[in-house]
């Protein structure tokens, strides 16, 4: 009898207090490696803390029926884990005031710091990787140019290049588009696009519709810290789930295979 692959995560009953509130409340989902996802709600409906219970930066209350499985384990060093796990976060940005280059920042992920220190050996090999993924990502010309003097785009591309350092098997990304303008929008999402059909599986955490690349066809509605939708976006991305999902009138088009909501 042919086995089932293991899941990318498996979370069961996972429960999330942030001071007195249930950040996450009674949360069961499961992701298979390869799935593209898409995790959607408003503000403050537990999307982060998802991400950050599933990358174990914060953890579930101890009870009898709650598990946290990532690729088939329960328990895991940290720094292993993030190197199966890249991670693009806009509040990552703030980091980067100093003169760092875009090469010195995608470096510094293979380091887990913040830019490169004197302590710190950068070997052949990873400067040669620094290169393919810049090539990749169409950011060669980034190399030399100091972070703080890039477009909020731009930058967001040296972060992807960081997150894939350790050829990660997924990529999670976590309000990508925040701040980016509409150029800078769609060049991420073409980005997001390219590794989506590179094989590499995509987790996208957002509020904005347009977000969804057509390579994603899974969706998962989280509201006051519950999932309180999961399924394809075809059935999910409609006039009426959408309105019931944000509390407000919404009105939907879709173009190109994406949608668009206002």
């Amino acid at each position: 009898m042919e086995q089932s692959p293991v899941p990318l995560l498996d979370l069961r009953h996972v429960t999330v207090q942030r001071g007195s509130r249930l950040a996450l409340d009674d949360v069961t989902l499961s992701v298979a490696v390869g799935e593209h996802v898409a995790i959607l709600g408003p503000n403050g409906s537990g999307k982060s803390t998802l991400i950050k219970a599933i990358t174990q930066e914060c953890y579930p209350l101890p009870r009898e029926e709650t598990s946290v499985r990532l690729f088939g384990r329960e328990r895991w060093n940290v720094t292993e884990l993030r190197q199966l796990m890249g991670i693009v976060s806009n509040d990552m940005q703030a980091f980067y005031s100093r003169g760092i280059t875009g090469e010195e920042a995608v470096l510094s992920g293979f380091l887990a710091s913040v830019g490169l220190w004197p302590h710190q050996t950068v070997t052949p090999e990873m400067r040669e990787r620094t290169g393919q993924l810049l090539a990749l990502l169409e950011a060669t010309h980034l190399a030399e140019r100091k972070v703080r003097d890039m477009s909020s785009g731009e930058t967001r591309r040296i972060l992807v290049a960081r997150a894939l350092v350790h050829d990660p098997r997924t990529l999670i990304f976590d309000e990508p588009s925040n701040s980016l303008d509409v150029f800078a929008q769609e060049e991420l999402r073409r980005v997001m696009r390219k590794l989506a059909q590179s094989g590499i599986t995509i987790l996208l955490v957002t509020h904005h519709l347009a977000d969804i690349v057509p390579e994603i066809e899974r969706v998962i509605f989280m509201r006051e810290g519950r999932i309180v939708g999961d399924g394809p976006k075809r059935q999910l991305l409609t006039v009426e789930c959408l309105t019931q999902l944000f509390g407000v009138p919404v009105e939907l088009t879709t173009r190109d295979g994406y949608y668009h909501a206002w």
